[in-house]
């Protein structure tokens, strides 16, 4: 059954407006022919702002500063069709358009476009494709949407207020080849047999000084981990832009930020192509999916063989074209937050293949603290389980300690985003990539996104695949020997999402290992908070700013010291 109404009810409901008072104002959402001519898929979302700041879209967010969102499904909405928002339609952060205070907002609508896929496993699933944005429902080529209005809005309201799509996000330009960073995409055989249709991963190549020049040379392949890059950051061949006018960044308190991103990433173009500096070939991965802006770089359920197309087909055809080594002792991981969890899993998940790696403010890598949910234990995630008491978890902190939101206001949100894991954001991306699949081929869900009431026979699925700790305590008689001198883990100890829980459970048991000890290391940042890296000597803000040059010396270093014998480590160090 379609998620909408056509445009004939709404004409009725104006002739006849039978509505309550107390129902709130409602909205009827279509878009015309000009803009597409096919019934389309996805997401409507409504979206009020009680400021002008910028347009609607891009406030919807976990802080307190957020504006308001609701969100349907529509399926097969034509040109010219409506979809209603009424009352009824779930919203956040206030659950219903029947609670919004009379006054003056902007208002805005946006289709978040879905395509249908045919999935290898006989299931077909409705989808937002990545676009070459990372997975971002407002800004995604191709979604539609309207200009900002500004309405009022008065007790006893009874008209529909009209909003028309009329604009379409463009599409956006490939990035361009440099002297050092190069761009590859490829075909997945793996992903493309899994989804029934073309799918491609990519990488961002970060050469070497000297690389054309030394065509003998062979180099060590160092992989970057994290959220998709649109190219190489933090790599700037020119100066910082002294007519850049200097920014707020309320994360950090910090003025003139974007100034300090520019320094740093000059900074390390000129260590890279210094004289001093080793040589070796960096790359970032590109592999943003339907659900997320990457895939986790594990094989799952739901979002396909990522893992092994990762390590069997990206990585080796990396090595073919830039001249790497091509031998696990010559590959390193690293990355932070979701990088962080990936360089990990990695490392466990396929612990021959790589020779180490650093994981920064991973996330949660025991489940035992789902950021503040123990999945096991606990019966409701969104509230502390209690007779009497109903106490919420946080969700994000900041280094005081002080609550921006909580674990509910965080799921509410995606909820209205997307529902079936769809939303694009991080809770969601986690049930996809962990959850076995569920009805209509969709991920199963952890815990219920409206109430929090948590699912223990999926708590347990993910326990035996994706729960990094019990995985390295379950396995350690074979995985030890294999992952000796590897796992190197940092984490603030006031991490927003409180991602430090689950490091002091796997510290725990690495500390304990022995036959053989895991010999890595892990460390904490005083008062640090997301993305800590291991740097003691910087504050976070700009800490975050210098993984690519704080972590080479050690790798490569790791690397020469692990290398088996004869092993080439002359003709890349010139």
């Amino acid at each position: 059954m379609k998620n909408h109404i056509c445009l004939f009810f709404v004409l009725l409901l104006f002739v006849h407006p039978a509505f309550p008072a107390e129902s709130g104002p409602r909205f009827a959402i279509s878009f015309p022919k000009d803009l597409s001519s096919q019934a389309l898929d996805g997401r409507m979302l409504l979206l009020i702002s009680a400021n002008d700041e910028k347009e609607p879209r891009f406030q919807i967010v976990d802080g307190p500063e957020t504006q308001l969102a609701f969100g349907i499904d529509v399926t097969g909405l034509a040109p010219g069709e409506a979809a209603l928002f009424d009352a009824e339609v779930f919203g956040y952060p206030v659950h219903s358009l029947a609670d919004l205070k009379p006054g003056e907002y902007w208002v805005q609508g946006l289709l978040h476009i879905y395509e249908t896929f045919h999935r290898a496993d006989g299931h077909v699933v409705k989808l937002p494709m990545d676009r070459g944005e990372g997975q971002q429902w407002n800004k995604a080529p191709g979604n539609l949407y309207s200009t900002p209005k500004k309405v009022k809005f008065d007790v006893g309201t009874e008209t529909i207020i009209q909003i028309r799509l009329d604009q379409k996000i463009p599409p956006i330009a490939p990035p361009e080849d440099t002297k050092y960073v190069k761009h590859v995409t490829m075909k997945s055989a793996l992903l493309s047999k899994f989804w029934g249709r073309p799918m491609y991963l990519g990488a961002v190549v970060l050469l070497p000084e000297g690389y054309d020049s030394h065509k003998n040379a062979k180099y060590p392949l160092i992989i970057n981990h994290g959220h998709f890059p649109y190219t190489f950051s933090g790599f700037r061949p020119a100066p910082p832009d002294l007519d850049l006018e200097p920014d707020y960044s309320a994360r950090f308190d910090v003025h003139g930020y974007n100034r300090m991103v520019q320094e740093h990433a000059h900074e390390f173009y000129t260590k890279w192509t210094g004289p001093d500096f080793p040589r070796t070939v960096i790359i970032k991965i590109q592999h943003a999916n339907p659900y997320y802006d990457d895939s986790y770089a594990v094989n799952s359920e739901n979002l396909g063989p990522y893992g092994d197309a990762i390590t069997y087909e990206l990585i080796p055809l990396i090595e073919k074209m830039f001249r790497c080594i091509g031998e696990p002792w010559s590959r390193f991981l690293y990355g932070g937050s979701t990088g962080g969890w990936e360089a990990l899993a990695a490392q466990v998940l396929y612990p021959d293949d790589y020779n180490g790696c650093f994981a920064a403010c991973p996330d949660p890598i025991d489940f035992r603290a789902y950021t503040i949910v123990n999945i096991y234990e606990h019966k409701n995630a969104y509230y502390v389980d209690s007779a009497f008491k109903r106490t919420p978890r946080p969700g994000h902190r900041n280094f005081l300690g002080e609550v921006s939101s909580t674990l509910e206001q965080m799921n509410h949100r995606e909820l209205v985003l997307g529902t079936r894991s769809r939303s694009g954001q991080q809770l969601d991306i986690w049930e996809a990539v962990y959850s076995p699949v569920g009805e209509g081929g969709y991920p199963k869900r952890i815990w219920d996104k409206l109430t929090g009431e948590i699912n223990h026979d999926v708590a347990e699925y993910w326990r035996e695949n994706y729960d990094l700790g019990y995985i390295l305590r379950r396995d350690w008689k074979t995985l030890g020997p294999r992952l000796k001198g590897k796992m190197h883990i940092y984490c603030g100890d006031m991490d927003n999402y409180y991602l430090n829980n689950a490091v002091y459970l796997v510290e725990d048991f690495l500390e304990s290992t022995s036959d053989p000890h895991y010999d890595g290391e892990v460390d904490y940042g005083d008062r640090a908070e997301h993305c800590w890296n291991g740097d003691h000597t910087r504050p976070n803000a700009t800490s975050r700013l210098r993984y690519h040059q704080m972590y080479v010396d050690k790798i490569l270093k790791r690397m020469e010291e692990s290398a088996p014998e004869g092993a080439d480590l002359t003709s890349w160090r010139y």
